[in-house]
């Protein structure tokens, strides 16, 4: 499929979430077969533009095509200065978050609470798009189905989105209040895909190849889009392409190999977050690669005391070498390593 002049190499996309799928994080699933990745969402705010954390979000350095970035905000006018921004800073794609059902971004009507608003959710659209369309760089959108249960408008809002020259709509199969909570429904992502023509992709609860299949089968969906499954488990997107092509699994991943794809991506993350925060914001992707495996629980709760880089990289070296010892691949019945949804630490998928 297509997003504008830019050809994706297959339909297994990441989910862009916030404080997950920074540089390294996005590199290394589209290195196991990701076909497209979406920032962190980046703030509108120009005030906020040249703080440490907007810096590094905005970071592309070494990153493949094409760089899609995630914008939020409220106002028109903003939004358009933010996608003009971030286009200057290396963005290809610009996607408008109407998808985030956290407080913090709700309670300033942004993300998912635009979907209350259709009047301002299209004057935002046609801001963005009226910036980035001279420069030949595609608009996305992502929502969700609606804002609650009796206020579904996904097919709506996908409509004049697509009147308005987005060129792809994700939809996540919940409206703002379930937040995460419950199962995603397929039924509307199946009416937005029939009531438009641009690519649709489906997201929510995707977080296997059996389900990939499933949610493609039902919806008629271009592509789906996997966030929280992918946590701790990177290389689900090629276990999604060989399973729908050949309708076999692919063998889990060796122990080795995970070794070192985690230990690369430690270093990657070090590399962009410095020692003090890198050390600390990398616990929480140590622990879902660990978490049920045989002896994880404990060394999570030992790891999360370290505060130097290499004695944290080291440690997981030594943790899977232990483990190698034991088995050449991850076990078969291990499932995802994504947090639980009731965890107070879990990051949100945006």
């Amino acid at each position: 499929m297509n997003i504008g002049p830019y050809l994706l190499p297959n339909r297994f996309f990441v989910a862009p979430m916030a404080g997950v799928t920074d540089r390294p994080f996005r590199q290394l699933c589209r290195r196991l077969g990701a076909g497209y990745a979406v920032s962190e969402m980046l703030t509108s705010r120009p005030d906020l533009w040249h703080t440490p954390q907007t810096a590094r979000r905005a970071n592309h350095d070494g990153e493949a095509g094409p760089i899609a970035v995630q914008i939020a905000g409220t106002e028109a006018a903003m939004m358009a200065q933010a996608a003009a921004y971030n286009i200057d800073c290396g963005a290809q794609i610009i996607d408008i978050n109407m998808g985030c059902p956290a407080k913090k971004v709700c309670s300033k009507w942004a993300g998912s609470a635009l979907m209350q608003n259709e009047p301002l959710a299209l004057s935002i659209i046609e801001a963005v798009v009226a910036v980035c369309t001279p420069r030949g760089v595609p608009v996305t959108l992502k929502m969700r189905t609606g804002w609650c249960q009796s206020h579904k408008n996904a097919v709506a809002l996908a409509r004049a989105a697509e009147g308005a020259g987005v060129q792809m709509i994700t939809v996540h199969g919940r409206t703002r209040e379930q937040g995460y909570s419950g199962t995603a429904e397929y039924d509307t992502i199946a009416a937005v895909k029939a009531a438009i023509k641009v690519p649709v992709v489906a997201n929510g609860d995707i977080d296997s190849p059996e389900q990939a299949r499933h949610v493609l089968a039902v919806t008629r969906a271009d592509a789906v889009m996997v966030g929280r499954a992918a946590q701790g488990r990177p290389w689900i997107f090629r276990e999604m392409a060989h399973f729908l092509a050949t309708g076999s699994h692919l063998a889990p991943p060796l122990v080795a190999e995970v070794k070192q794809l985690l230990i690369d991506h430690l270093y990657d993350h070090y590399a962009l977050y410095g020692d003090f925060l890198g050390v600390r914001t990398a616990r929480k992707h140590i622990g879902w690669y660990v978490k049920n495996l045989p002896g994880g629980d404990a060394f999570r709760a030992r790891m999360n005391l370290m505060e130097d880089c290499g004695q944290q990289a080291a440690a997981v070296a030594d943790f899977f070498d232990v483990l190698n010892a034991r088995m050449d691949r991850l076990p078969v019945n291990v499932p995802p390593g994504v947090l639980k949804k009731n965890e107070k630490h879990m990051e949100t998928t945006r």
